[in-house]
């Protein structure tokens, strides 16, 4: 009990003790939060002061800045100011000499300074005579300025050359680039002038006359390109008829310093020019449909001139050439015109290229017209190319041309038309011709293939190869007129394969009525079997019957039954020559002829026999006299005829021969057997040869 009361008061005692301890803690904690309060107190008393002693001396100082900011100003302004009234002065010889003594950039900047200086004194004072000096040297900047964009344009720019344009429309294979060529008409650091006084002219100069000086010069510039090119091709093409060589083989260097955007290779030939366009329909025309020794006047070969005429491979090569041209000028103006005014500068550009063009195309199509009223229809094959082409080409055209006036948008559409129209009415009057063809217009004496069958095939086969050229045409221009551009290509087939047909109709007709006129019937079937065995060959050959099969699949069937028919009538020629050796079995048997003793005959049968022989030996003499003069100019037909006659007479006279030659039914045997089963073969084998 005593320990417990002893432990209670030791720990009593040392919790008095620590509440002491705590309590003076606590004393000098308030005392040292109170000191340091006194402190901050003076402290914050101190920097009232400081500040109230050192605002007054900050605005003061802040004040003072300002007002030598001020100063500053005014001085700079007072200088800029008297920098107006003498600026005239300062930069007038400068102005004077031109942008190209001190630099383009330079000048400019002299030229900002006068416009700085006219916008304060027409603000300012209007009325001051510096205004003037001011007006006087800028109005002269700005005129040399723009003589300096003219003179830029003149000297630099030069016609694409004809070697050029052509490897750009039509390179050769070796010469083929991962991109294409892209012409550059001025050097980088022209345009790049050009580009910068055309951009001070129209925004700080406030005027747009030099654009006109621009569209003027560039539009001469194409122009003359496409004369250059039109030039080279003609004598190219002068020197290529003298020296056997492609229109475009012999090109000039490259004129000047004009260049493409790669160094252009030399090239060894320029092949790909207009005929190009037309390399299939000439290789069909050049296949003649006669031998040799039996070509008729009026075939391919009077009609090449025509055909491949040098004006429509011109046309054809400047419609690409105009387009690549009109490309290249967009190419251009677009680091040097504002885009606001492209287009109305463009439009002014192309204007003469396309003048040129339309116009050679019109007189195109009125040379066509011409041909047709002397219907002299295969002149006229050359307006297909060019509908072709500029068919092909007249949607880049129109996308090239967007943006320009409605006028200058439909000159390629209207001579399209005019061109399309022209071919249409060709096509019709072609069908025309040929039924009103005379009956007895050059009929020629030895039944061959009449003129009229050779120019409709001449005519008719190189509209394979513009097969929906000449639909569209058809189409467009017919009954059935289309109001747009957008005709379907197998409507186009169609409707050609049907004018084919209707002009072998009519020309198969109208060879009826001319075989009419022969007084020889033999002749009329010759005549019929030659010309019937030249369409349907020629058409076989061009393609051309496919293409007519898929408007009617019986044609060529039918010209299978009349060649056969043909030549059955034609066979019958022969039965006179046969009657006389076909009654084998008279006037006695064949034993008898072969019996061991000589037969002796009667004065009637010995008669008989002579007037057999004597009946055939005339026959024979007599056709083969006139079917010599007959012409089959086809050589497979002319064999199976000759074979046909030999097959038909040879084994029937060999029979005859051998059953009577035995017999004594005269004294005189070589009167009347005048020819042996060779001599007969020999004598048809020389059938439709009048040398033989």
């Amino acid at each position: 009990m005593d320990t417990m009361n002893q432990v209670s008061v030791k720990s009593s005692v040392l919790e008095k003790n620590n509440l002491s301890m705590l309590k003076d803690a606590m004393n000098k904690s308030n005392t040292n939060t109170q000191n340091m309060l006194t402190i901050l107190n003076s402290f914050e008393n101190r920097l009232k002061k400081l500040e109230s002693t050192v605002e007054p001396v900050y605005n003061e100082t802040e004040m003072l800045r300002r007002r030598q900011e001020n100063i500053e100003k005014t001085l700079f302004t007072l200088d800029n100011v008297l920098g107006y009234f003498h600026v005239a002065k300062e930069v007038e010889s400068s102005i004077l000499e031109g942008p190209s003594v001190g630099g383009l950039d330079k000048y400019l900047g002299q030229m900002d300074r006068l416009l700085q200086a006219h916008n304060y004194f027409n603000k300012h004072n209007p009325a001051s005579l510096d205004l003037t000096d001011v007006m006087r040297v800028y109005d002269e900047g700005k005129d040399i300025l723009q003589r300096e964009f003219r003179t830029l344009l003149s000297r630099h720019g030069r016609p694409v050359p004809p070697v050029m344009i052509l490897d750009l429309i039509g390179p050769d294979e070796e010469l083929q680039h991962d991109e294409p060529d892209v012409l550059e008409h001025l050097p980088e650091k022209v345009v790049s002038d050009l580009g910068e006084i055309s951009k001070w002219l129209i925004t700080k100069g406030n005027t747009t006359e030099f654009l006109k000086d621009y569209q003027k010069l560039r539009a001469d510039m194409l122009h003359r390109s496409l004369q250059g090119l039109k030039e080279h091709m003609k004598s190219s093409s002068t020197s290529s008829a003298s020296s056997g060589l492609f229109p475009g083989q012999q090109s000039p260097a490259p004129i000047g310093k004009f260049r493409g955007s790669k160094d252009t290779p030399v090239r060894k030939s320029m092949k790909k020019i207009a005929h190009n366009f037309k390399k299939k329909a000439s290789s069909a025309l050049l296949q003649s449909p006669f031998d040799p020794g039996h070509k008729r006047q009026g075939s391919y070969t009077d009609f090449r001139e025509d055909i491949f005429d040098v004006e429509e491979d011109i046309l054809i090569t400047e419609l690409s050439a105009l387009l690549k041209l009109m490309q290249s000028e967009i190419q251009l103006m677009s680091g040097i015109i504002p885009e606001k005014h492209h287009r109305t500068v463009f439009d002014g550009i192309v204007q003469p290229g396309l003048e040129t063009v339309v116009t050679e195309g019109e007189l195109l199509a009125t040379n066509a017209k011409k041909n047709i009223a002397r219907h002299e229809f295969t002149a006229v094959l050359s307006i297909f190319p060019v509908v072709k082409h500029l068919r092909t080409i007249k949607p880049e055209f129109d996308f090239t041309l967007e943006g320009c006036q409605v006028p200058t948008r439909a000159k390629l559409a209207s001579l399209l038309s005019v061109l399309g129209s022209t071919g249409a009415k060709a096509l019709e009057e072609f069908i025309e011709s040929i039924k009103n063809d005379p009956e007895r217009a050059s009929m020629p004496r030895d039944g061959t293939v009449h003129e009229l069958t050779n120019h409709a095939i001449i005519f008719i086969e190189p509209l394979q190869d513009y097969a929906e050229t000449a639909g569209a045409m058809l189409l467009m221009h017919g009954e059935q007129a289309a109001p747009s551009d957008a005709v379907d290509i197998k409507k186009c087939r169609l409707k050609l394969a049907d004018y084919i047909t209707k002009v072998l109709s009519a020309l198969g007709l109208n060879l009826s009525n001319k075989c009419e006129t022969y007084n020889d019937p033999t002749l009329r079937h010759v005549f019929m079997l030659n010309n019937l065995n030249y369409i349907q060959k020629s058409l076989k050959r061009s393609g051309l019957l496919e293409l007519i099969h898929s408007w009617n699949k019986d044609v060529c069937q039918y010209y299978d039954d009349q060649i056969l028919e043909q030549k059955r009538y034609y066979s019958q020629s022969w039965s006179k020559v046969l009657h006389y050796i076909l009654e084998v079995n008279e006037p006695m048997s064949v034993q008898r002829t072969q019996a061991a003793e000589p037969v002796k005959l009667k004065d009637k049968q010995k008669q008989n026999i002579k007037d057999k022989f004597t009946g055939f030996n005339k026959e024979l003499e007599e056709i083969t006299r006139i079917q010599k003069g007959y012409a089959i100019p086809d050589q497979e037909l002319r064999d199976g005829l000759k074979k046909d006659n030999i097959d038909y007479i040879v084994p029937t006279y060999k029979m005859f021969l051998d059953k009577y030659k035995k017999l004594n039914f005269t004294k005189n045997q070589e009167k009347y057997i005048k020819y042996t089963a060779e001599n007969v073969e020999h004598m048809i084998n020389n059938l439709f040869d009048t040398s033989a």
